[in-house]
């Protein structure tokens, strides 16, 4: 059997076991979709959001990209995002990164990754913001996680930064910002950073919001 024949054949066991324990299961999906969290996360396989969080489809609307980056003119991520926050009315946006992420490392070379370069240079902005910090951290591993978990807490304050997040917080009080970076060797998220709504940020980026 082929690789992608496999998945299909998963998917029938997937779906036949949700029907036997509730008939209803699919039809009461397919009618709602009321999500609570926005989750913008690393493509990263070994990622996956409803099994870390131990959630059931419905409830986490997903973006992800390399190195979980909001990047301002990444129209993909911005249409997400108002989708998720204007219509599906989120609660939470959580920006989670993961320990050991191949893009932060990648980030932090000078090899040549052709197109990827200039997605990285987001992250070698992170670095270049705190270098003194991480300068001062000789073992690479423990630079690499710092790296992560300062991006993590960027990638929030931009997204402060959007009309996006500052019109929902000025109209309707939410949502809330969270950075997160999930450990591959334990399983187990740390929470790094919380911007509740209408945390006031550099008035440089603040819009008058009518």
């Amino acid at each position: 059997m082929l690789d992608f024949e496999q998945l299909l054949k998963n998917n029938k066991l997937w779906a036949g076991d949700r029907v036997q324990q509730d008939p209803e299961y699919f039809k009461r999906l397919s009618l709602l979709q009321s999500p609570k969290f926005l989750w913008i996360g690393c493509s990263d396989s070994r990622v996956p959001a409803n099994e870390i969080t131990n959630t059931e489809p419905g409830e986490i609307f997903v973006h992800r990209n390399i190195a979980n980056m909001v990047v301002h003119t990444d129209l993909n991520l911005l249409t997400v995002m108002a989708y998720a926050v204007d219509h599906l009315k989120v609660e939470h946006v959580l920006v989670v990164g993961h320990y050991g992420c191949g893009g932060v490392k990648a980030a932090m070379t000078n090899q040549d990754f052709g197109i990827l370069n200039r997605w990285l240079n987001n992250i070698k902005d992170v670095y270049r913001f705190h270098r003194n910090e991480l300068d001062a951290i000789k073992d690479e591993e423990a630079k690499t996680d710092r790296l992560v978990e300062l991006n993590v807490k960027e990638q929030v304050m931009n997204l402060a930064k959007t009309e996006i997040i500052q019109t929902a917080w000025k109209k309707e009080n939410r949502p809330h910002l969270h950075g997160w970076v999930y450990g591959l060797k334990d399983g187990l998220i740390n929470p790094v950073f919380h911007m509740a709504p209408g945390t006031h940020i550099d008035p440089l980026y603040e819009y008058d919001i009518k």
